[in-house]
């Protein structure tokens, strides 16, 4: 094993962080309006999974990424 495969740093970045939370908030409303029987919300939450989803992307592609230039890593 003379060539390690490099660390992709596990998500810890804003972008990663932003596509979570924004897809947690998708998943947990849609829960929520399933259990009530909203099917207009549940769709909307749907689609706010997908948006945060692209969001994590547009992020990362704007450099706030693991690999970004604006993303300084935390020593742990």
């Amino acid at each position: 094993m003379s060539n390690p495969i490099a660390d992709p740093g596990h998500g810890h970045s804003p972008a990663a962080w932003t596509a979570v939370i924004v897809m947690l908030l998708g998943v947990t409303t849609g829960t929520i309006a399933y259990v009530l029987d909203q099917p207009l919300f549940v769709w909307l939450s749907a689609g706010l999974v997908l948006v945060g989803a692209l969001l994590g992307w547009i992020l990362a592609k704007a450099g706030w990424g693991v690999n970004g230039p604006k993303y300084a890593p935390k020593a742990h």
